[in-house]
């Protein structure tokens, strides 16, 4: 093949890459022998192993000129998820190897080399992927503090240079050998160590709305919880599939009780434990573990439309975004006083709140819930529980205070608006389908207000079938907080809390 003269400007290159890529996507396979199908298979693979070396160091280059910014993003993750739309793990797994493989720049303006930097050698070459690369950073990683520099060093050449005929698999199963090799017997894991890499994570709810929990616990967590988990995951205690279940630790009950209770208990320890854990979080919130200040952000609060509560069906939404069966909602609030938001039909429009003061009230925090979930500007995810009130216009340019005039925002996101350009503009868009909902755009731009789907995605999703309706006596008692939309008021004194309702 003849050689191509290929550009030396990287946007140019790109889109050159682009262009060979949509010609790959339509052009027939059928003239290769079996031998020239499979050379390009192997030369395209290794030609997205490469990649992975191009996107950390667009990556980095982008994190380090805080470019995400023109995008609308606040931080660089945000950026990877809200523009590129990313998952969280793709997320992940491109920020470390931006930090992994990429030359970065120090605060002196003094370059450094990577940190992992005969992987990055190895991707360069195209013989590691993404998922080898993850791999690597998690073994090296989890190498203890107290391992010298050189040694570490070592350690990270040897597994990028095994890693280069291995799946990403195998290479995690050499990784853990070189630990084993590096503190076979665990002296050198000290609390620095530990301490680091403690956590709890909350994966995302699936489809049936159950969610996976995945920890490393401090030895010092472990203990306390496994002594809780002796007294309130005991066989026969509060089991929700059982009315005469004793409630609470094991300690405070009669031991007849929960003999007789063991004999009826069929769950397993998975399942008990599991009980357990929600039973103590029962007792929490029950016990002022909410707390009982004025900020709704610690509060249990809940959206749901009058439609979903009507048929007994449907799922309502918390503040903290967490998605909830109707039939729940009505169970916790045996333990609860949580805050209910309804709205009497799909549209996004609420009720009118009005204030003569810069912070919105907790009635209009509530409304606001109701509508936005969260923040507004287009692609974040960040709940209701971490925004702010931000005015339409800016409180500092004549913006009221009223609810037709407020919207859900985060932090970055808030202090993003601005009226020169560079910034974004927001508005309560007045047409279309998404009328009553948040609008953004770049400053003084002509382009279309976007509104956020990620939070609300039912909100273009069509409707498919009947509702499937269940039973339910308990749901009524809601329906006294259904707040119909009210005429236009007169305007608001400075000073002054209204909460407009119909006559």
């Amino acid at each position: 093949m003849a050689n191509i003269e290929l550009p030396d400007n990287p946007l140019d290159l790109v889109r050159l890459q682009d262009e060979v890529a949509q010609k790959l996507a339509t052009v027939s396979l059928s003239g290769l022998s079996d031998r020239e199908l499979l050379a390009a298979t192997e030369v395209n693979e290794r030609s997205n192993r490469r990649g992975v070396g191009v996107d950390a160091r667009l990556f980095a280059e982008v994190s380090q000129r805080g470019a995400y910014r023109l995008a609308g993003s606040q931080m660089p993750g945000k950026y990877l998820e809200g523009q590129l739309r990313l998952s969280a793990r793709a997320r992940k797994q491109r920020t470390d190897a931006a930090l992994s493989l990429s030359s970065l720049v120090a605060f002196s303006g003094e370059p450094l080399d990577p940190t992992l930097p005969a992987t990055a050698v190895a991707v360069a070459d195209g013989d590691l992927s993404l998922d080898h690369v993850a791999e690597i950073v998690d073994v090296i990683d989890a190498i203890p503090a107290a391992i010298p520099a050189d040694v570490k060093a070592r350690a990270e050449a040897e597994l990028a240079g095994v890693a280069r005929t291995l799946t990403p698999e195998q290479t995690r199963t050499a990784g853990k050998r070189i630990l084993a090799h590096l503190d076979p017997d665990g002296q050198l894991t000290d609390d620095t160590d530990r301490a680091r890499s403690r956590g709890v994570t909350l994966a995302p709810q699936d489809r049936r709305l159950m969610s996976a929990i995945s920890a490393k616990l401090t030895p010092a967590a472990r203990a306390k919880l496994e002594a809780l988990l002796v007294l309130w995951a005991a066989p026969g205690m509060n089991s929700p599939d059982d009315e005469q279940s004793p409630s609470g630790s094991s300690a405070n009950v009669d031991p007849d009780a929960l003999a007789a209770a063991a004999e009826r208990d069929t769950r397993s320890q998975s399942q008990r434990n599991h009980d357990a854990l929600e039973a103590m979080w029962t007792f929490l919130i029950a016990n002022g573990g909410l707390g009982e200040g004025a900020s709704l952000s610690s509060q249990l609060v809940v959206t749901a439309s009058l439609d979903d509560l009507e048929s007994r069906s449907g799922v309502a939404t918390t503040a903290t975004g967490t998605r909830l069966p109707v039939k729940d909602l009505v169970e916790i609030a045996g333990d609860a006083t949580p805050w209910l938001e309804v709205f009497a039909t799909a549209s996004a429009q609420i009720l009118y709140l009005g204030r003569g003061k810069r912070l919105a009230s907790r009635a209009q925090r509530l409304a606001l819930f109701g509508r936005d979930r969260g923040c507004t500007a287009p692609g974040c995810t960040v709940p209701w529980s971490r925004t702010q009130a931000h005015h339409m216009p800016d409180w500092q340019d004549g913006g009221p205070t009223d609810v037709d005039h407020l919207g859900g925002a985060c932090g970055g996101h808030n202090r993003s608006v601005s009226t020169t350009p560079g910034g974004w503009e927001t508005t309560i868009l007045q047409t279309g389908p998404f009328t009553g909902r948040v609008g953004w755009r770049p400053t003084g731009s002509n382009e279309p207000w976007k509104v956020n789907h990620a939070l609300q995605p039912e909100k273009i999703l069509p409707t498919y079938g009947d509702r499937v309706t269940e039973s339910g006596s308990a749901v009524e008692k809601w329906l006294s907080c259904r707040i119909p939309a009210p005429p236009p008021g007169p305007p608001v004194p400075p000073g002054t809390d209204v909460v407009r309702h119909p006559a």
